[in-house]
């Protein structure tokens, strides 16, 4: 996935990485961290 954020997109609770609506607005707050941890290690892991 790109490292882009749609500023005008479809997300509305801010939680989506892409700025479009991809449900995570029903994530606990546990998961929420442990999503957004994989989606940072998916898109910067290997740029070390």
């Amino acid at each position: 996935m790109a490292n882009v954020r749609n500023e005008n997109g479809s997300c509305k609770c801010g939680r989506s990485p892409t700025g479009d609506c991809i449900g995570w607005h029903s994530l606990t707050p546990a998961e929420y961290d442990a999503k957004t941890e994989a989606e940072k290690e998916a898109t910067f892991g290997d740029s070390k």
